[in-house]
């Protein structure tokens, strides 16, 4: 069981540092050192970028979800 869920938080974790890091820079930080600040989005957020952010999402709750679960595991076999 925990094995499983060790895997489980390891591909959520690459997963949400990889749809991290296909987000686009919204401006004021890093992005803006690495060029990212110099387009202005003049339409708003796209729906690819909507679906991102929720995928984003998503991902990061089951994330969440992996650690509280694997800190219960690991408090009740101790």
């Amino acid at each position: 069981m925990v094995l499983g869920f060790s895997i489980a938080l390891i591909v959520f974790s690459l997963l949400l540092m990889l749809l991290v890091l296909m987000h686009k820079g919204k401006g004021g930080g890093l992005s803006d050192m690495f060029g990212g600040g110099m387009q202005s989005s003049v339409g708003g957020s796209s729906v690819a970028e909507r679906n991102l952010d929720r995928i984003t999402l998503v991902i990061g709750l089951l994330w969440f979800a992996c650690i509280v679960v694997l800190g219960i595991i690991m408090k009740t076999n101790s």
